[in-house]
């Protein structure tokens, strides 16, 4: 990515909301402590509101993370025993 399109993405981001992750599968998990539909913990759901864009963010890439994890854990163990 150019310092350009670096400096443009920054600024629409700025700009525009960041859109709540919540996709109305509402469900807590107990054993993961994480809501079944959207990845966050209660008190990320509870503060969404009061947080800033940057703590959204932060909460935008702290799902991505459970995602990995979670995509990870799911997979077949691939590994053979040769």
């Amino acid at each position: 990515m150019t310092a350009d399109a670096a400096r443009a993405q920054d600024a629409a981001q700025a700009i525009a909301p960041v859109p709540s992750p919540c996709i109305n599968v509402c469900r807590m998990n107990r054993s993961t402590g994480l809501c079944e539909g959207c990845l966050r913990t209660i008190d990320e759901i509870a503060n969404w509101s009061s947080f800033d864009d940057a703590a959204k963010r932060a909460v935008w890439d702290e799902i991505d993370r459970r995602h990995v994890d979670f995509m990870a854990k799911q997979s077949p163990n691939r590994e053979t025993n040769t």
